[in-house]
């Protein structure tokens, strides 16, 4: 508790120090809000049905999945994030939080470590440094996300430095963090968790990246491969994996997660994607059902996002989800091995 009001004391000072030393640097303020409508046909009318999705967690009703107002500041050699959300994905995803954490989507700050270099060091609350998805759903292709993304870090908390080339080709990072998606440490915990992101862009047609996490007994690898044909077609695909360590047994168990995605973009305001995607984790690590297979799911998804206005922006989402076991919730209360869902969204930024 202590670590998390350091943080937002010296994002404040920080804040104040800024704009008393530098007219010229004003903090800038943003906000992102985004409503939403999910349809499960065969699930219960509170919730979706899917335990494993930490985004768009309402069912049959309207809802705001997400919304926050952010206040940034950026100086030559200093930076600072404070960023303050609710909505379904805060309740769903900072479950373990206390107190103002559960509105922490992003508080920190960091500072320049070379005045020729893009070499920074940064500490706080940070969106996760893995996977190509984030809480923002206007930055990601398809309105719902992976069950890669859902089931992986979307924030994290603690100490990074990171090094951007002179040509913006390499991006390399080393994190020293809390733990798996938390923001104080988890107790019991012994040690604290490391991670690293090395990404590769040769040109504006290629983003090759590789992204791990290791603590508690845990090793996860995330890499993806994005790759823009031309301004209409796009292609992402990516693959996670993980080995646990767990308590009386010798060796580690895995889970791993493959997808690929296809967007293509008409015009201004009209995008297409497609989703094909597996979540196979048969010792129940991430996902655990009780049933003999575990969490072993395919998914796919088809979705289309239409650009009202500059900042607004609507989306709708037809996605399938079919399970080895019957472990979704049909609209009877009885078990199911498929699970159908229709979501539309209204993203609004400003």
């Amino acid at each position: 508790m202590k670590f998390r009001f350091t943080i937002f004391y010296c994002f404040c000072i920080q804040l104040i120090w800024g704009q008393n030393t530098d007219s010229t640097n004003k903090v800038e303020l943003n906000g992102y809000a985004e409503m939403y409508y999910h349809h499960n046909a065969n699930g219960p009318v509170i919730l979706n049905g899917a335990p494993f999705a930490y985004n768009y967690g309402d069912n049959k009703k309207p809802a705001v999945n997400l919304l926050f107002i952010k206040a940034s500041l950026n100086k030559e050699r200093f930076r600072a994030n404070l960023s303050l959300a609710a909505g379904s994905y805060m309740r769903a995803n900072y479950t373990n939080e206390k107190g103002i954490s559960k509105h922490l989507l992003e508080s920190n700050f960091g500072w320049k470590l070379s005045a020729r270099k893009n070499w920074w060091l940064d500490i706080g609350v940070f969106n996760s440094h893995i996977g190509f998805e984030s809480a923002i759903g206007k930055d990601c292709w398809t309105l719902s996300r992976s069950l890669a993304a859902d089931n992986s870090p979307y924030f994290e908390t603690g100490v990074k430095t990171t090094y951007i080339s002179s040509n913006n080709q390499w991006l390399f990072s080393g994190l020293i963090l809390t733990g798996w998606q938390t923001i104080g440490i988890p107790a019991g915990t012994k040690a604290p968790s490391f991670g690293h992101q090395i990404q590769f862009r040769p040109d504006r047609k290629w983003v090759l990246n590789s992204s791990s996490f290791i603590g508690e007994g845990r090793f996860f690898h995330n890499l993806y491969l994005q790759y823009q044909l031309n301004n209409q077609l796009g292609i992402t695909a990516g693959l996670d994996i993980g080995f646990q360590k767990m308590a009386g047994l010798t060796q580690s168990q895995s889970w791993h997660t493959p997808v690929i995605m296809v967007q293509y973009t008409f015009n201004d305001q009209l995008k297409i994607a497609i989703r094909a995607e597996s979540f196979r984790d048969p010792y129940g690590i991430i996902v655990f059902t009780g049933t003999p297979n575990q969490f072993i799911v395919n998914g796919y998804s088809l979705n289309a996002d239409y650009s009202i206005a500059k900042k607004l922006l609507w989306r709708f989402e037809l996605k399938q989800l079919n399970s080895k076991d019957a472990i979704f919730i049909n609209n009877n209360r009885m078990p199911s091995s498929s699970l159908f869902s229709a979501i539309t969204a209204l993203a609004f930024s400003f």
